[in-house]
């Protein structure tokens, strides 16, 4: 059952899932056995997390909205922003002559782009330094170190500073987009350490099982939708899954505010940029114009609090991966996702493995049920959103990566919703002037 089939999953879809419930371990011990990485693959969320959260048909929103844009670490966006862990007053990175190069407030809003493959990103970790930012990008490395701040991104700020965020959530690998893309859709990147297509071939060793929460959704009758601008990632990152689902889980934008305003809008929905109309794409995407993907956020979320759905629906808006630029948070440790190994786009094993996270990454979650200007400690990766769907409707996860994740509950308030009525927020603007000058240096 897909987006094509208008139906909605209402309260009663994962019956005998919901909260409370005395077989259910609490919490302090289910965060110790996470923390561990006790929990399998199979494990559903239920029991992965304590009995004092609701699961499954307790929790009380019916639509998820995912928005997951390109290539900017938290320090890059909200490093300076009151009452978080931004930019430390100290803070540097050595370039190739050893001389220390300071964060700095960058005025460019189109940039050349920042290193952040596998082998880049593990440089810029620097074994906990977070130290190789400058030096992965030199002769220009300078620009990995630069951020915006409130007068760049006021919707952003205003957008953030509203609702509940977290300051501890990190792209769940050490590497590119694809790579980061697959862990929040799969719970693993498959090996994979680049964007790289994974053959067809590759996917006959699952048979019936899903490797993807598209799959998930479909088999337990979940109604799903991707809405895609100029194209959706799951075209390259699955292959022939999503050609074979092109006329009836994908879908051009348009359709998106058309379902919202009809009500039909599936249960887990997946919004997705444009990726390539340069610097107005609003993907993010350097050199992209940032001010161009805060509007395009703007008008998905505007439309939804405005829409009859708003009572029941979460918007979860976060980066696929920090881009290159400067983070000043070591990434901690994580759960390997499975047994398989790093390996290059020919298949050749390299140095490293899959039990780190990568940077720091925004993350916010915009919902009747969002605490009102709550910034979360708790740390998450992109696994944790799929999480929160596998709780939701009740679904296992795929891999230890997914099975082992916080689904991101301390960002609720569920008994007392502050957002009932949405907020005013201060609305975007694309500065003309700075406009025009992207387009002059990135035609």
């Amino acid at each position: 059952m897909r987006v094509g089939a208008g139906l909605l999953v209402g309260t009663a879809l994962a019956a005998g899932c919901g909260g409370g419930g005395s077989d259910r371990a609490p919490e302090v011990e289910a965060a110790a056995s996470r923390l561990a990485c006790a929990f399998e693959p199979g494990s559903l969320a239920r029991d992965t997390v304590g009995r004092e959260h609701p699961v499954g048909d307790a929790i009380p929103i019916d639509h998820f909205i995912v928005i997951m844009l390109e290539n900017r670490s938290f320090d890059h966006y909200f490093g300076t922003m009151p009452g978080v862990d931004g930019i430390p007053a100290n803070a540097s990175n050595p370039d190739a002559t050893s001389q220390p190069v300071a964060p700095y407030h960058e005025t460019e809003y189109c940039i050349d782009d920042v290193h952040h493959s596998w082998s880049a990103s593990h440089t810029q970790y620097g074994d906990g330094r977070n130290d190789g930012f400058v030096v992965t990008n030199d002769p220009a490395g300078r620009r990995a170190m630069g951020y915006f701040d409130e007068t760049d991104l006021p919707y952003y700020h205003a957008l953030y500073g509203t609702f509940a965020m977290s300051q501890r959530h990190f792209c769940s690998v050490l590497g590119p987009t694809w790579v980061n893309r697959w862990f929040m859709l799969s719970g693993t990147s498959f090996g994979r350490t680049s964007n790289t297509v994974i053959p067809d071939e590759f996917w006959s060793r699952y048979g019936e099982d899903p490797y993807n929460v598209y799959m998930q959704l479909e088999q337990a009758g979940v109604p799903w939708g991707v809405y895609f601008t100029d194209a959706a990632y799951a075209y390259g990152g699955y292959g022939s899954f999503a050609f074979n689902h092109v006329d009836d889980g994908f879908y051009l934008l348009p359709k998106f505010y058309e379902d919202l305003e009809a009500g039909t809008l599936p249960n887990v929905t997946f919004v997705e940029p444009s990726y390539f109309k340069g610097v107005d794409q609003t993907d993010e995407h350097p050199p992209a114009n940032p001010q161009a993907g805060q509007a395009f956020v703007a008008q998905v979320v505007d439309a939804v609090m405005q829409s009859d759905l708003w009572s029941r629906s979460a918007i979860l808006i976060t980066y696929d991966e920090h881009g290159g630029f400067y983070d000043h948070v070591p990434p901690p440790s994580a759960c390997p996702p499975d047994d398989d190994p790093p390996i290059d786009s020919r298949g050749n094993p390299v140095d490293g493995a899959f039990d780190r996270y990568g940077f720091r990454v925004p993350l916010v979650v915009v919902s009747p049920y969002a605490k009102a200007g709550y910034v979360s400690d708790r740390v998450t990766d992109h696994a944790s959103i799929l999480r929160l769907i596998q709780l939701r409707f009740g679904l296992p996860a795929m891999t230890r990566r997914d099975a082992n994740a916080w689904p991101l509950l301390d960002l609720f308030e569920f008994e007392n919703p502050p957002f009932r009525t949405p907020p005013v927020l201060t609305q975007p603007a694309i500065d003309p002037a700075k406009m025009a000058t992207c387009r002059t240096e990135f035609p």
